[in-house]
Order: C-alpha cells, then structure tokens, then sequence
C-alpha cells in the first residue's frame, strides 16, 4: 500500500493577493478557485497538473470553532503568528529569489547554505504564513 501526499492547505486572509503571490510570483498553476458564501478556496499545483497541490482556504471556516477560538485565530493571523509553514523545492534558488525579490515579497532569509546540508531562503506570504524554498541540486 503506497501513501501519497495529495494537499497541503494553507490559510489566507485575501484571495486576490494570495494569488498574486502564488500563481504570478511563483509561477503556481490555479488548478480551482471555489467561492462560498463569500469566501474563495484557491487549489494551485506545479504546471503541468500533477503532483502535491496546495489549497489556499479561508482562516477559521472549521464549524467546529467557537465565536472566541475563531477570534483567537484572526488576532495570530493578524500579528503574523499563524503558525502555518511550507516548504516549498526549486533548481534556480537564486533566480525565483530574485522574482520574488523584485515582486516584493517579505524576505526573511536571503539564500543561504545551511549547516545540516541544504541551500535555502524564506519569506512570508500575504497572510504572514513562512515559506522556505530549499534549491534541489
């Protein structure tokens, strides 16, 4: 029996510039973009439609939440302390950090080689969520 990573999901508070950041920065295809009751859930992938796809959904939907959780959350998300995290893999970690750079993205970390063997760099997206990009040798 094989198991397979199928989503990732990942918060966000504003579903226009989430897809600016994830489909026109990092160059993301928009596989769906579902909207209910005033709320978008965006699903993007790696071109080419396979693998792993990351959902982008509305912070604190879950109707198992109450009133003061769903609050709680709003306030972390708002001071940039969600807590939610992805790594994400390219060949040209120097190129795609430009792009993101010159899009203006939040930097955190220049590209750098870490100690326990990778290359990477950070930022955070348009929710505050940190994403690390390793470069794939």
């Amino acid at each position: 029996m094989d198991v397979t990573l199928h989503h990732a999901f990942l918060p966000h508070t504003d579903a226009e510039a989430a897809l600016g950041f994830y489909r026109d920065l990092l160059g993301l295809e928009l596989r769906n973009d579902v909207g209910y009751d005033g709320m978008r859930w965006l699903t993007l992938g790696p071109a080419g439609g396979t693998g792993t796809t990351l959902v982008l959904h509305p912070p604190a939907v879950d109707p198992g939440l109450s009133d003061d959780e769903r609050r709680t959350v709003l306030e972390l998300i708002a001071k940039g302390s969600c807590g939610a995290a992805l790594t994400l893999a390219t060949d040209d970690l120097d190129g795609l950090f430009k792009r993101l750079v010159d899009g203006g993205a939040d930097v955190l970390q220049e590209p750098m080689d870490q100690p326990y063997g990778v290359r990477d760099c950070a930022f955070r997206d348009p929710t505050g969520n940190l994403l690390r990009i390793d470069e794939v040798r």
